[in-house]
């Protein structure tokens, strides 16, 4: 049984820390020479597979995800720390999707695999880098590198670990909508779920499961009576059954026992280990006087069973549930005889391993705004202009070189741009001199 978990996140790598501009002063050294240090590269983001996850549901609840921006360089050569990465374990079997153009970024399929989505920036120069025998004393230092910044669609295909059985109106749908987030259809009549439902949940220890909702069983399904085959199929995968019994016998119409013999005889008549699979029993509906009759009575009929009383529509006992199966599941999962059928039911399906480009960009725009304005953008003015800040003379005349190297004053010129006209370079303002 198959599902789609999905999880939207923003990613933002760490900064580049700036590099420092400082000389070097000591006692009867009065005229020291630069020693601006460094600044350190930012934190990158990093997804790694781990084969013990098998849902996305600690990622849902990060809208975003940020690393740590390198430290910023120092007097005395002193260069800025490296940022840690950031690491984030995703279950085998996601798919990474740039959510803007919905390429595929990359596939986790093998445990501790590694996929670096945004890179860290990298630390900006001190001035002590820039010295040289024609500037003995350069005032030149670069800002740290931005992260990469990215929107991704994490996708899963999941197996369901719990199936909810029982016959239709029993109260699975109820319950799978109060043990997790789930929004199934509620109605107070027979089949009202049509297909499995799907709930990723969390019980106290942190350990998180998938919970179907399955098509509700009656007699004679496991030879295609009602939703039949189409439902048995559902739980071939399940590792365990909860068993969802109507303990109040559809307000004393129905024999309770005698619901959940029919439930094993349909299991057992499609596949002879289902009626072995590991098996919760719930009583739900106790919030009803004549369920704890009928608890009483069905105790005597089954008296080793397990059974959890609950009632969904009360929250009544839905903790002790949802740890009961979390504790159950993590010992099936030790255990894979306890699950796994004599022959797979579908074969596994073939992994591929995608690369993706980032769309290019012009490196170069400019647009006259009138009034003799004009406007530079372009990814290279941008990283020209991000890297080499304008607070030093030095730095302004390397932002100028940087500019002429990318043939903006040619552009400028060509476009018509006339002496004392204002050019705005993001948050700069300079004055054309053409």
């Amino acid at each position: 049984m198959k599902f789609i978990d999905v999880a939207k996140i923003k990613l933002f790598a760490g900064k580049g820390g700036d590099g420092a501009v400082a000389f070097h002063r000591e006692l009867y050294v009065p005229k020291g020479g630069p020693s601006g240090g460094d600044g350190g590269n930012g934190g990158s983001i990093i997804f790694v597979g781990e084969e013990g996850m098998n849902t996305l549901l600690d990622l849902k609840y990060q809208r975003e995800i940020k690393a740590l921006d390198g430290e910023n360089g120092t007097v005395k050569n002193m260069h800025g720390k490296n940022a840690l990465n950031k690491y984030i374990k995703v279950p085998l079997g996601t798919l990474i999707y740039n959510n803007e153009t919905n390429e595929i970024i990359g596939d986790i399929v093998e445990h501790q695999q590694e996929i670096i989505l945004a890179n860290g920036g990298q630390g900006g120069r001190g001035n002590a880098r820039f010295a040289n025998s024609k500037n003995k004393a350069p005032t030149i230092f670069e800002a740290g590198d931005l992260g990469e910044t990215l929107e991704i669609r994490c996708e899963l295909k999941v197996l369901a670990d719990v199936g909810l059985v029982g016959l239709p109106n029993a109260g699975k749908s109820t319950l799978l909508a109060k043990i997790s987030k789930a929004k199934p259809l509620i109605a107070d009549y027979p089949f009202t779920t049509l297909k499995p439902q799907l709930g990723v949940v969390r019980d106290d220890s942190n350990y998180s499961f998938v919970a179907a909702d399955l098509p509700g069983l009656i007699a004679g399904a496991a030879i295609g009576k009602g939703l039949g085959h189409d439902f048995l199929r559902h739980i071939e995968r399940c590792k365990l059954i909860v068993h969802v019994l109507d303990m109040s016998g559809n307000y004393g119409t129905e024999d309770v026992y005698q619901n959940y013999l029919n439930i094993k005889t349909e299991l057992k008549d499609y596949n002879y280990k289902l009626e072995l699979r590991k098996e919760i029993i719930v009583a739900n509906k106790m919030d009803l006087e004549i369920s704890m009759a009928n608890l009483a009575t069905f105790k005597k009929q089954m008296p080793t069973a397990d059974i959890i009383e609950v009632s969904g529509l009360k929250n009544q006992n839905l903790t002790l549930l949802i740890n009961q199966i979390g504790t159950t599941l993590r010992s099936i999962n030790e255990n894979k005889a306890l699950w796994q059928l004599d022959e797979p039911i579908e074969e596994q399906e073939d992994y591929k391993v995608y690369t993706y480009d980032m769309p290019t960009e012009k490196e170069v725009v400019v647009d006259n705004l009138g009034n003799g304005i004009w406007k530079v953008t372009g990814t290279a003015v941008y990283k020209a202009y991000q890297k080499t800040p304008i607070k030093t003379y030095d730095n302004l005349l390397l932002f100028n070189k940087k500019l002429q190297d990318l043939k903006v004053f040619e552009i400028l010129r060509a476009k018509g741009a006339q002496s004392g006209d204002t050019v705005r370079f993001f948050d700069y303002e300079l004055e054309w001199d053409g």
